[in-house]
This record gives structure tokens, C-alpha cells and sequence, in this order.
């Protein structure tokens, strides 16, 4: 098989062509075609590969290409892993957020609006392309916001575009830890959208052992989950929220805490780990790489941890979230027919109400050759209800916003967002955003 990456001098690379080594099966990925705007991150990541790939058999083949149509062309699968505006963008949409006093974060919030502006069109015209040259092809996307882009993509390629991320696997895997179980044989009741979902049951032998959970302060606290959002606030819920909703749940904590660490530092998230990844880019290897990995982990959520008091993350959750290894299970199950159930982002179809049947959800699916299948799961409790449709409405205003160049609908979507509290400050934000992202600047004018 054929695997293209676009966005292939991507920081975390090296882990999906790591996971791809692993893979000795009949059918496995044979050729890697990266693709990237950037030549010298390119280039970079590709000696990494190499490195990687060096005294292992059968490896697969390396080549890399800046022609987009190149690498698509007789891919079986595609993986869309783009940062448009690099991080230097994040950085900016973090600054411009700040200096509002609002959440600056890369997918919540004012941030993940101005991301979502910019990088939908871009994720739209890749989804033509694939269509055009690919059309077999399945395309697993990694771009955040990840339920965002996929929705947009799925206007294009339907089904055939899935959406995947590591949040929902790190919490599975911390809350099998606690429980003393094996997170491949539990079933996780989870619901919702990327970066907004909810764990409400955790199924053990065909018995759901969240309960038990809850119930043991200290098996509780020893979540990272436990130490951001307080036992007290987790039993109150009767769930276990994913590791974002803090910014909702204690935003004015969090934004605080941003603007001390900002002040101090005189940079945010963006620029710390474009900071961090500088020195492997200019000198590139594998040590370099892993280094850099291993601190890129450590401060991982770092304002929210100070907001709650947390404290350093644990060395158990260290390990890389596991998103490669969710790429992989999903290309073996619909290469090969290998059944398997994981938390996807997906087509709703009737899985989660009230949302229509096109609106992108995070569920557990059910994935064979034909795809990923969304299982039925209960209905959100009403303050979680609240806050999905709230955010799929953002989504579909910056949707909206991407494909007819509104400024109206650009408002629209910074205002209605639940972390944006004013119209006049959403005015302010867009404005901010036009100044600093050229690509944005024909929202000003309609």
C-alpha cells in the first residue's frame, strides 16, 4: 500500500513512520510519499526517517515531494497533518487572544476560530484534489481542530475522510491504568465532539466500573484528570471530561494563568515548542528528535496544570498520546478487513442527537473494510448538550465564513463562541486576526 502525508516535515512524523515499522503484516504500508510547502523541514524529517528505518527489513520506502498532485496520485491512503501559518500563526492567534483577555488556545476558543478560518479552505482544496486524483483513497485527518477540518473535508469526500485524536486515547488508557484493567479489553461509553467530550462509562467484563471510579478519592486523584479538575467537580459530573473542557469549565483560572506565563516568558504555547523544535530543524537527527519530543510532552497543557494546581505531569503520561497507533489500528481494519472499535471523529448519521446527521461527532466506532461506522450512544445530559451544539454552531459559522468570505459570519463565529463574551470583543478579535494573518485580510472587506 501507499501512504501519502501531507504536512510531511511535520513535528510527529517520525512517530505514524515509527508505527508503520512495527506493522509486519501482509498488506502493510509498503511506500511513504511526504509531502510540504517547507523544502528544509521536508528534508529534515525525511533524514529522521531514515535514521529510523536504518538495519530494518522491508522498510518502507521514503520519497518526498512539494508537488501536491505527486503525492496523492495512487495513494491509498492519505494522511492530512497541515499547519497552515506553521506555528509562528499559532503563536500570533495565541498573542491576539490574550491581549483580549480571552482563551488563545489552538483549538478552543478565539485560537482555534482563527485557526479554523485559515486552515479550512486549504483542508477543502486538499479534499478536491483527493477526489480528483484519489478518489479510492481514504483520508485520515490529523489537522486540528480536527472535527472542524474533517466536517469541511467530509462536504468533499463523505465518508471517506475520518478524523482522529489522541485525547480520547490517553484518557482511556490513564482510566484502564486506574482501574487495573487493560485498556484493549475496555469498552469507553465516550461522547461528543474533538476536544469537547465526555467519559460516561467505562464497561469492564460487561460491567461499568466509572462508578467504582468515582467513588475512590485516590484512584480518582491520580488522574491527570483527578489533579486538573478536582475529584469534588468529577463525581459532581458523574463523568470524566476530556483534558479541554478545563478551558471551559475554569477559563478565567486558565487565561490568567496564560497571561502570568505570557508576561513572564514573553511567549505562549506557539512559540515555546516552535522555540523547542528550532534546534532540531537547523541540525536534524533522531536524538534531537527524541529530546525534543520528550520535552514537548512535558509541558503539554502547562497553563491549565498551573490554573489547577496540578503540578508537573506524571512520568506515566509522558508517553506520547498514541495517535499514530489510532492511524494504524484504522488503516489495518479497513485495508484488511481487521474489525476493530475506536473513538473517532466521524459523520454523526444518528449516533449523537440533537445534531444533524452531516455534523462531525467523536464516538466510538465500529471500522471494517467499509469505513467507520458511528455506534448508537445515549444522550448528553443537558448542560453537555448545551455546550456541543453551541460549539458545532461556531463550526458551522466559520464553515460558513471560509467558503463566502464574510466578515458577518466571521463575527458571528467568534461572538457565539461560549468563551467569547462580547460582540464588540469579537469585532476587536477579528480585526486582530486580519492584521496579522494576511490570508485572512478579505474578511475585512465584505
Amino acid at each position: 500500500m501507499r501512504l501519502a502525508i501531507l504536512g510531511g516535515g511535520g513535528f510527529r512524523v517520525p512517530l505514524v513512520y515509527g508505527a508503520l515499522l512495527g506493522d509486519r503484516e501482509e498488506g502493510r504500508v509498503t511506500r511513504v510519499t511526504l509531502h510540504d510547502i517547507d523544502g528544509s523541514r521536508l528534508r529534515a524529517v525525511a533524514s529522521v526517517l531514515a535514521e529510523q528505518a536504518a538495519g530494518v527489513p522491508d522498510a518502507p520506502a521514503v520519497e518526498a515531494t512539494a508537488d501536491l498532485d505527486e503525492a496523492l496520485s495512487g495513494a491509498d491512503f492519505v494522511f492530512s497533518a497541515i499547519r497552515v501559518g506553521g506555528l509562528e500563526g499559532r503563536a500570533a492567534d495565541e498573542r491576539v487572544a490574550l491581549a483580549e483577555g480571552v482563551l488563545g488556545q489552538e483549538t478552543v476558543g478565539a485560537g482555534g476560530i482563527a485557526y479554523g478560518l485559515r486552515t479550512v479552505p486549504v483542508a477543502t482544496d486538499i479534499a478536491r484534489r483527493v477526489a480528483a486524483l484519489a478518489p479510492d483513497a481514504w483520508v485520515v485527518n490529523f489537522t486540528n481542530p480536527a472535527g472542524l477540518v474533517t466536517e469541511a473535508m467530509s462536504r468533499v469526500l463523505g465518508d471517506r475522510v475520518i478524523g482522529i485524536c489522541d485525547s480520547p486515547v490517553g484518557l482511556g488508557r490513564r482510566v484502564a491504568r486506574a482501574l487495573g484493567a487493560d485498556p484493549a479489553r475496555v469498552w469507553m461509553d465516550y461522547a461528543g465532539l474533538n476536544h469537547l467530550g465526555w467519559l460516561r462509562g467505562v464497561r469492564v467484563a460487561g460491567r461499568d466500573e466509572l462508578p467504582r471510579l468515582l467513588a475512590d478519592p485516590e484512584a480518582l486523584g491520580s488522574l491527570e484528570e483527578g489533579r486538573l479538575f478536582g475529584t469534588e467537580w468529577l463525581r459532581s459530573l458523574g463523568a470524566i471530561p476530556n483534558e479541554y473542557l478545563h478551558y471551559y469549565y475554569f477559563h478565567r483560572e486558565t487565561v490568567r494563568a496564560y497571561r502570568r506565563a505570557y508576561r513572564r516568558a514573553e511567549r505562549t504555547r506557539g512559540s515555546l515548542l516552535r522555540d523547542q523544535q528550532a534546534g532540531f530543524y537547523a541540525r536534524p537527527s533522531l536524538r534531537r528528535w527524541r529530546s525534543a519530543l520528550a520535552e514537548r510532552e512535558a509541558t503539554y497543557m502547562a497553563g491549565s496544570r498551573e490554573a489547577s494546581g496540578a503540578g508537573e505531569r506524571a512520568g506515566e503520561d509522558l508517553e506520547s498520546g498514541g495517535y499514530e497507533k489510532v492511524a494504524l489500528a484504522l488503516m489495518r481494519a479497513v485495508a484488511r478487513d481487521e474489525r476493530t472499535t475506536l473513538i473517532l471523529n466521524v459523520r454523526n448519521g444518528t449516533a449523537l442527537s440533537p445534531l444533524d446527521a452531516d455534523a462531525v461527532v467523536e464516538v466510538p466506532c465500529l471500522v471494517d473494510a467499509g469505513g467507520a461506522h458511528p455506534c448508537a450512544v445515549d444522550p448528553l445530559p443537558g448542560h453537555a448538550t448545551g455546550l456541543v451544539t453551541a460549539v458545532k454552531a461556531v463550526e458551522r459559522e466559520i464553515m460558513a465564513a471560509a467558503e463566502s468570505g464574510s466578515r458577518a459570519a466571521a463575527v458571528r463565529a467568534f461572538a457565539l463562541h461560549p468563551l467569547v463574551d462580547s460582540v464588540t470583543v469579537a469585532r476587536r478579535l477579528l480585526d486582530g486576526y486580519t492584521a496579522v494573518h494576511p490570508g485572512l485580510a478579505h474578511l475585512n472587506r465584505k
